[in-house]
């Protein structure tokens, strides 16, 4: 498994990846920023951006970078950096397929992706992913998969998914939404010729959201490795818009609430890989700076009081606005 390269890595950081979705593409839901990217959001300047955050990242240790096919240009600005870059093999690089970015590159279009988890996206998408990223691309995830998901009975789509993993290419998913759990359980069930089909699961789990975290420990067990999305829940535990809770504790560790945010997820036995969507290089600094972070249980305590219920949160994250 590419992962392997994950595991012999020394740095305190390898176990941080970059995920490009708040940079491959001009509009998102992360709080803001209109702050971190201004207003020039043309394709070159947010590529040079990505290949800025790419450099920092590998520098200071990060070794898994995560990107979809609805991220806009993420696995073309991906692509780019890793062509001037041949001499890289220590890294892994995931990408999803089962949205299409249909914003046409517009931060106020009315649908920024099309959510679609049928075969004949499997293999479009495969194609168009496979012709930027080439041998480069180690895990294929399907994107957002739900319990009332097609992508978990459809047969024929796992005998394809299954030849790909047989010719060396891991085959993952992603979650989303409040009955992550129940998705996760239902893909772990997912098998081809006797064998689990999925090797990695890549789900929503912050300080406001731990409602994946039973079914992750399954999955973890079971041998899967698990990547956590969202660890800064869209910029809810960022800076102005961090919990009181979470501020004072940042205070008295010296380091940013995002810091402290993503070291809470750090700490889960079977968090494999805790992505940053940092915007800026300043973020990503901060960010990488949770793998050093020291939480007594007091402060633990605290902070596991932020929980909110699933459903509120989910709804809570749907009303935020593409910027």
């Amino acid at each position: 498994m590419p992962f392997a390269r994950l595991a012999t890595a020394t740095t305190p950081t390898c176990h941080i990846g970059l995920g490009l979705a708040a940079v491959g593409r001009p509009g998102y839901i992360n709080l803001g920023r209109d702050e971190d990217l201004g207003e020039d959001r043309s394709v070159e300047t947010l590529r040079t951006r990505t290949h800025e955050l790419l450099d920092a990242a590998y520098a200071q240790g990060v070794r898994y970078f995560d990107v979809a096919r609805s991220y806009g240009r993420s696995e073309e600005f991906l692509a780019d950096w890793l062509k001037d870059r041949p001499g890289l093999d220590d890294i892994v690089v995931g990408s999803k397929w089962g949205y299409t970015y249909t914003a046409d590159w517009s931060t106020d279009a009315e649908k920024h992706e099309v959510k679609d988890h049928s075969l004949a996206t499997y293999e479009r998408q495969r194609a168009e992913s496979d012709a930027l990223l080439g041998d480069r691309l180690d895990l294929y995830q399907i994107h957002s998969v739900t319990p009332d998901s097609p992508a978990l009975t459809d047969k024929e789509l796992h005998a394809k998914l299954a030849e790909a993993a047989a010719q060396g290419l891991t085959v993952g998913f992603s979650t989303s939404g409040p009955t992550q759990a129940d998705a996760i359980r239902a893909a772990l069930a997912v098998t081809v010729d006797g064998e689990p089909l999925f090797r990695t699961v890549q789900s929503t789990y912050n300080a406001l959201e731990t409602s994946a975290a039973p079914a992750l420990a399954e999955a973890h067990d079971a041998g899967l490795t698990v990547i956590v999305k969202e660890g800064m829940a869209n910029g809810r535990l960022a800076g102005p818009h961090a919990p009181g809770a979470l501020r004072e504790i940042a205070d008295r560790t010296g380091l940013g609430c995002d810091a402290v945010a993503l070291a809470v997820i750090l700490r889960q036995p079977w968090a494999g890989v805790v992505l940053s969507g940092a915007a800026t290089t300043n973020q990503l600094a901060s960010n990488l700076h949770a793998a050093v972070v020291d939480l007594d249980d007091d402060q633990l305590t605290r902070l596991a009081a932020l929980v909110e219920e699933p459903h509120a949160y989910w709804q809570r994250r749907a009303q935020l606005p593409w910027h």
